[in-house]
């Protein structure tokens, strides 16, 4: 039987080019990163099959690719199976013990009950690494890919909020993407908790109705009004609700006019919570930071409990981009609560809009040149090639040393398509540029 060429669907090879772009913007992600204090970490890319399916991944949790257990450990699950397992999960718990991650905020969590005797407080974290889930793949969609997400563990004010805002913007702009006029959407998860008080809906229906206002963008707000009442939520609850989402704006006065209107003390306080990141983060001279406040934000995560975001663009169809603040996670560890928040951004998304457009911005680069030698150069000349390239490689040129083609157009129209602006041509018995 013939090997598959292919790779296993929803993964994919990365050519030379987009390689190269993505190094790039990863180092630039990075720097601008470590310049606000984030320290770069690792952590494996197989978790506990518990803690992944710890009730806290929303959605993401029925997409997680279960790794079967080995030797005598599987030959056990099978007999038990055989003998009748009582349920699904039951059967697949008999088979799995380990998964593969399906973001990064769960092994940081892991990561930070473990070792947090060990680490600064408040910690700030960099992470970059691939994550997997099984989802059906689609444009900027795929079942293996990269998350670049910064944490704060350990500060429980907003000032950890306004520094994710500010460094995630900072390294989007850094890479080129304010031209596709990105904004980032705020909303406080205790609104929407309010919001359904307010109505006066089930609050045991909380979820379910959560779900389908985080559908607002995609079905319009008719579709979210019939989705409410097809769920039992009555005709003047629904009312209520559209009255109140048909009335806010989205700066930092229509928040605290938003959350007047609710009145509860929960919802004002997560109305200045909200308000005052705007206008901090809205402050900063010489940064356009767009941030607008959206109470139909739910992000489908079960662990968040504060402050969500999400970066949109109208480059792309859903979010490039998002996070929140989760204060009861590492406590799922531990016992003990430590507050939280990160922000991760979709990088692949952000591949994709930019490999859509020119790249020649980013794979290009004066520093790199081809040196074209002629075949047959002896031995002793060539040395002194190669070391000679080797000194402009450590004045931090990118040297290229290449056997001459037939061809020259056609060999440096290949090169140049690759980002090398300067040749050199290098001949046998004289040299010639």
């Amino acid at each position: 039987m013939a090997f598959n060429k292919k790779p296993v669907t929803g993964m994919r090879d990365i050519l030379p080019a987009e390689m190269e772009v993505r190094i790039k913007l990863q180092g630039i992600i990075r720097e601008t990163y470590s310049g606000y204090g984030f320290t770069e970490i690792e952590t494996p890319l197989v978790e506990h099959i518990g803690n992944l399916t710890s009730k806290q991944g929303g959605e993401n949790e029925k997409l997680i690719f279960k790794i079967l257990k080995r030797g005598d450990n599987l030959r056990r699950g099978l007999a038990k199976i055989r003998e009748g397992a009582d349920n699904e999960e039951e059967a697949f718990d008999a088979l799995t013990e380990e998964g593969l991650r399906y973001d990064l905020t769960l092994p940081l969590s892991r990561y930070y009950a473990a070792n947090s005797a060990s680490l600064p407080q408040p910690f700030k974290a960099l992470q970059m690494g691939p994550v997997f889930r099984a989802d059906r793949p689609q444009k900027g969609r795929f079942r293996q890919f990269m998350q670049c997400d910064i944490d704060i563990l350990g500060d429980a004010t907003n000032l950890a909020e306004k520094e994710l805002m500010l460094a995630t913007s900072e390294a989007l702009e850094k890479i080129g993407f304010s031209k596709y006029n990105f904004y980032i959407v705020i909303n406080d998860r205790r609104f929407l908790f309010e919001l359904i008080k307010y109505a006066g809906m089930d609050e045991a229906k909380a979820e379910e109705i959560l779900i389908t206002l985080d559908k607002a963008d995609k079905i319009g707000a008719d579709g979210v009004d019939k989705e409410l009442m097809d769920m039992g939520c009555s005709e003047e609850e629904t009312r209520r609700l559209r009255e109140i989402l048909d009335s806010f704006t989205t700066d930092a006065a229509g928040v605290r006019a938003f959350a007047a209107k609710i009145g509860s003390d929960e919802a004002l306080s997560a109305g200045e919570n909200v308000a005052d990141i705007m206008e901090s983060v809205a402050g900063v001279s010489g940064r356009n930071i767009n941030v607008r406040f959206d109470p139909t934000l739910v992000r489908g995560m079960g662990y968040y409990t504060g402050t969500i975001f999400e970066i949109k663009t109208e480059a792309f169809g859903s979010s490039v981009g998002g996070g929140g603040r989760y204060d009861k996670m590492v406590g799922r560890f531990t016992g003990q609560n430590v507050p939280a928040v990160g922000f991760s951004i979709g990088f692949e998304r952000i591949m994709t809009i930019l490999m859509d457009s020119d790249m020649s911005e980013l794979i290009s680069s004066d520093s790199k040149c081809a040196w074209l030698i002629e075949k047959g150069m002896p031995a002793d000349r060539l040395a002194q090639i190669f070391d000679e390239a080797g000194k402009e490689r450590a004045n931090g040129r990118q040297i290229l040393t290449v056997w001459m083609a037939k061809n020259k157009k056609f060999q440096k129209d290949n090169l140049t398509a690759q980002g090398y602006k300067e040749f050199r041509d290098i001949y046998r018995e004289e040299l010639k540029h």
